[in-house]
């Protein structure tokens, strides 16, 4: 079985307990404005270009079948990224890296041969986290890289929206440690409004695999001037607080790491904030810790 992979990141350590292999699949159903991984998207193969890298060679130029390619002065590279089908061929001869193909066939075997070189840093806890994107835009991908770790003794984790297939989510259970479920909104007409799907669906996803006996990390983005006011705050308490697979809650505030990525497949990036302080956060921790009672950390 073969699926899309846009990234796998080694040696991740905010994904999963301990050391992990972070596996992303590209594909996803949820347009929040705040992603950092736009390049997760898109189920599609995409090409993203890096103008500060260019050298001006014009190797694209002679190879692109659409003319997408300009040379607009000594050194100047226009690139028509809207009309882009992705065949590669731009990627292949550029020999800075300025255009880079992002997405990649893979199968489970290879995708843990990855994984076992980093085997001797994972100790009793470190081992494959597959992330997204939306990893069960995947299912079946997702499934047979979990089920395929666990024949090989790894641990397992999933960072999921939760806006899945029932059916898929709960097939994963047992071949999953812990489910990295994540909380966005508390308020179900503005989670429709903002990341544009029913958080209905996430929810009764949530009770599913908690009834199934799943472990669970609840990952809590905080977005200023979004979600970031005592009515979310209470919403993550009273969800940390009914599952009782739900053994930690994680905050992850806001950061613009992913604006140059946007960028970089000729967009602007749909949101912009502050980035939330470290006094804020320690606030918003604290609030939730007197009111919930599992495990509040900090990312």
């Amino acid at each position: 079985m073969v699926g899309t992979v846009f990234n796998i990141q080694r040696f991740s350590v905010h994904d999963g307990p301990g050391i992990r292999t972070n596996v992303f699949l590209k594909g996803c159903p949820l347009r929040c404005p705040w992603c950092h991984n736009p390049e997760g998207v898109s189920s599609s193969v995409q090409i993203k270009f890096s103008p500060i890298m260019c050298i001006g060679c014009a190797a694209c130029v002679d190879v692109c079948g659409s003319g997408l390619h300009v040379m607009t002065g000594e050194k100047q590279h226009s690139f028509d990224i809207s009309g882009c089908v992705s065949c590669g061929r731009c990627a292949d001869v550029c020999p800075t890296g300025a255009l880079e193909t992002v997405g990649k066939s893979m199968d489970a075997d290879e995708i843990i041969a990855v994984s076992e070189k980093d085997r001797a840093y994972y100790g009793s806890v470190g081992g494959i986290t597959v992330s997204g994107g939306e990893p069960f835009f995947q299912p079946k991908f997702a499934a047979e890289i979990l089920k395929c770790a666990k024949a090989h003794g790894l641990n397992t984790a999933v960072e999921t929206s939760g806006f899945a297939v029932r059916e898929s989510i709960l097939g994963a259970v047992p071949y999953v440690d812990v489910f990295l479920f994540d909380y966005k909104l508390t308020d179900y007409r503005q989670h429709l409004s903002v990341v544009g799907v029913d958080k209905k669906v996430i929810m009764d996803n949530l009770e599913a695999v908690n009834a199934a006996g799943a472990a669970i990390i609840l990952r809590c983005p905080i977005i200023p001037g979004v979600n970031d006011n005592t009515e979310h705050f209470d919403g993550i308490c009273a969800a940390a607080n009914k599952f009782d697979g739900i053994y930690r809650v994680e905050l992850l505030p806001f950061h613009t790491y992913g604006i140059s990525k946007w960028e970089k497949f000729g967009l602007k990036a749909p949101f912009d904030t502050e980035i939330p302080s470290k006094e804020k956060m320690a606030e918003i921790s604290a609030y939730i810790s007197r009111n919930c009672n599992k495990e509040v950390v900090v990312m």
